[in-house]
């Protein structure tokens, strides 16, 4: 399935050029806004540039990971309107994993090395230990867990409200709050995105671990909720799956 939809957007080069370029101008800008931010204080909220930076790629390295990975979530609307879906749901294929993963982003596949790249550089400059490099890729994986759940709980949404597009967006909003760490907003808004939507969890707290500020509980605190926010929305799915009139009923 990703094979076919790399080769549906390689034929586009046009396309595939403006998007890629948009893509790269995007982080440049962000990254040079970061850059300004940081020239005269030289710190945010007590984190050197560098960790601000770190915390920066950090965000991408999941945002765009789950991008690749999810990408079919963002067709998932006309795929329910057109009654699409029916053939999902009568095909010998878990239509969790079809809906979820059946169109990988060639696009997001381009960025991904350079960012790793970035991501494993500045992330040397913070002098990591062994545990510490160890507790960021556990953390790491469990933030991309958590995106998975969000995913699943828009699909979820797009059967029950038909409103996919509005949602992903909403979700892509309120975790752009994570490209910094989320010490730098006021309560109630840190309590909630730490504990009521886990954006903290999912990007702040891999930066943390690498910079050697995370304690085991922590980090076992962590997996409970990414392992319970998991289990919520594949329940909010199933029951998704009960709601659905297809096109022919």
């Amino acid at each position: 399935m990703s094979r076919n939809s790399f080769s549906a957007i390689i034929d586009q080069k046009l396309a595939l050029s403006v998007f890629l370029i948009g893509k790269v101008l995007r982080f440049i800008f962000f990254f040079g806004f970061l850059y300004f931010l940081l020239l005269g204080t030289k710190t945010l909220a007590g984190y050197s540039s560098n960790q601000v930076i770190f915390f920066f790629l950090t965000f991408n390295i999941i945002d765009v990971i789950s991008q690749f990975l999810f990408r079919e979530v963002y067709r998932f609307r006309p795929m329910i309107i057109n009654g699409d879906f029916d053939l999902v749901l009568a095909k010998p294929l878990n239509p969790l994993f079809r809906v979820l993963m059946g169109a990988a982003d060639v696009i997001d596949l381009v960025t991904i090395p350079p960012l790793v790249a970035a991501t494993i550089y500045f992330g040397s400059l913070l002098h990591p230990s062994f545990i510490s490099v160890f507790y960021y890729l556990v953390l790491l994986l469990n933030g991309l867990l958590i995106a998975a759940a969000f995913h699943v709980i828009v699909l979820s949404f797009a059967i029950v409200t038909l409103e996919v597009d509005h949602t992903i967006m909403i979700y892509r909003d309120l975790t752009s709050l994570g490209r910094l760490p989320i010490d730098i907003y006021q309560q109630p808004l840190r309590a909630f995105l730490t504990y009521l939507l886990p954006v903290g969890i999912m990007i702040t707290l891999p930066a943390k671990a690498m910079m050697g500020t995370m304690s085991a509980m922590g980090i076992i605190l962590a997996f409970i909720v990414g392992i319970l926010a998991v289990f919520v929305a594949l329940r909010f799915w199933n029951y998704a799956l009960t709601k659905y009139s297809s096109a022919s009923s």
